[in-house]
């Protein structure tokens, strides 16, 4: 993101400041070099005016200082604006809205179950974690097509790297799952995740942001809908939020995360947290409220998202082929624990488990995401199909991702630049110049004044007010003068 004319101002301030630093250098060298300078040349100069001068370049620093707070601000929002939306002449920002440059990385976890054989006979599942597998996630716009009314259409192509170095094991691993036809149990190779190269999310249509800064990345459809089917309640079905990539800028802290995911096939939102820093730069965490996959008896505008089993867990059957297929955070973290229960091996801690997304709220630009999300099976003896054996009704974990990354390295410098120092830069230069101009202003009134008095004390020396010995000779000189006139008058007589 470039700040070209915040750095033009920036620019013209630190000239203005070096100026002002150059005259107040002389409001205190200015009237000995002066005084020296009268002496030798015998040149008479109005110190007075010149002080009086320097007030008055003192009372326009600090204007302009005090002009400044407002218009710094403004000049930083307006490029924000601009660099915020969503148009081809926008070289950079655009670039990274199109072909995202920031490394995403999806970690996959598997939960090999340990004793598939009793879990037939009617016991507990007991499983492990094996992971991560850990592939690296090219995000790629393409089909983009720019529209009258200030949106833009497009599809999001997902491509999948494996990287060997940041995994727990290779492709060829088997696991032990359990199988969404048969059930009792399927041994996966890891490698099927490849099947998901080259997929889209769907065509989003989204705003720009042109015509109001406040939607810019909403979505405005998703494959031509602008809400759902799959739920029961229209509250349920709305496409809200944006597309989960960027959001509108100047965020409070009131401000919520919403967004629509087509894996989940529904819109999700996110609360503020807290405060942080990522590398000096000011950021918000959000995270999932409680209430996000709670069922409907413990938050009633879930109810649209029924059936529902135990609170943390999402019902995704509608939109899954009607697969028994629930989503939930991973190792059931903020879900019933009762749900704790029914597995073996499952550890749930916010730190490991819970999702996030860290936000530059100037600019609602992501600076750290997390996204954890687990898939489950729910799974029960079915009459008629002995592979079902006796087993117990139990929602099964199988598989959880995290997609996550970070801005760093060049991004990450030229975002600290422009959104952070040179904002500081602004703000500390229009406080410095109010206070460069009022001390510019006393000095020069206590120099003006100083001059003013040297001048009154002069004149009161030539007409001997402040001169004794002068006082006395003139009034002797008119004392001999009157005893004369007596003098002559006495010899008339």
């Amino acid at each position: 993101m470039t700040i070209g004319k915040a750095k033009v101002a920036v620019g013209f301030i630190v000239v203005g400041a070096l100026t002002a630093v150059f005259g107040a250098v002389l409001l205190f060298v200015g009237p000995a070099v002066m005084n020296d300078q009268v002496i030798k040349q015998a040149m008479a100069i109005d110190k007075s005016k010149v002080a009086v001068g320097f007030i008055v370049a003192g009372v326009l620093t600090v204007f302009f200082g005090t002009v400044l707070t407002f218009v710094g601000p403004i000049i930083i929002d307006d490029q924000v604006v601009k660099n915020t939306v969503i148009d081809p002449n926008n070289e950079i920002s655009y670039t990274m809205w199109k072909d995202v440059p920031v490394p995403f990385y999806m970690s996959v976890y598997f939960f090999n179950v340990l004793n598939p054989k009793e879990i037939l006979d009617g016991e507990k599942p007991m499983v492990e974690q094996k992971g991560p597998y850990v592939y690296r996630k090219r995000i790629q716009k393409d089909n983009i097509t720019f529209h009258a009314n200030g949106t833009v259409s497009y599809r999001e192509y997902r491509t999948y790297f494996f990287e060997p170095s940041m995994s727990s094991g290779n492709e060829s691993d088997v696991v032990t799952i359990p199988n969404m036809l048969v059930l009792p149990q399927d041994s996966a190779k890891t490698h099927r995740l490849q099947e998901f190269n080259s997929s889209n999310t769907g065509l989003f249509t989204i705003n720009t942001g042109k015509d109001d800064i406040r939607k810019v990345h909403k979505v405005d459809s998703w494959n031509g809908l602008t809400e759902l089917n799959y739920w029961r309640t229209p509250q349920c079905n709305m496409i809200n939020g944006t597309a989960g990539q960027m959001w509108p800028p100047f965020m409070t802290r009131e401000s919520t995360l919403p967004f629509y995911s087509p894996d989940a096939c529904r819109s999700m939102e996110l609360v503020y947290q807290r405060d942080g820093q990522m590398k000096g730069i000011p950021l918000y965490r959000y995270v999932a409220p409680k209430t996000l996959f709670a069922n409907g008896t413990d938050y009633a505008p879930n109810e649209g998202f029924c059936p529902c089993r135990q609170s943390g867990l999402l019902n995704v059957s509608s939109c899954r082929h009607n697969s028994p297929v629930f989503i939930s955070h991973p190792h059931f973290f903020n879900a019933d624990p009762v749900l704790l229960d029914y597995v073996l091996g499952l550890n749930p801690t916010e730190d490991e488990h819970g999702l996030f997304i860290d936000i530059h709220p100037l600019t609602g630009v992501p600076l750290n995401v997390s996204i954890r999300l687990q898939l489950n099976l729910y799974m029960k003896r079915v009459s008629g199909i002995t592979e079902t054996g006796k087993i117990s009704e139990v929602v099964m974990p199988m598989i959880w991702f995290e997609e996550s990354g970070y801005i760093d390295g060049p991004i990450l410098t030229n975002f600290h630049t422009n959104l952070v120092i040179l904002p500081s830069v602004m703000e500390y230069m229009q406080y410095g110049f109010i206070t460069l101009g009022l001390v510019t202003i006393v000095i020069a009134a206590l120099v003006h004044h100083k001059v003013k008095r040297s001048r009154t004390n002069l004149t009161m020396t030539s007409t001997g007010v402040d001169n004794p010995a002068a006082s006395f000779t003139e009034n002797g000189a008119h004392y001999q003068e009157r005893k004369e006139k007596c003098t002559i008058n006495n010899s008339e007589k």
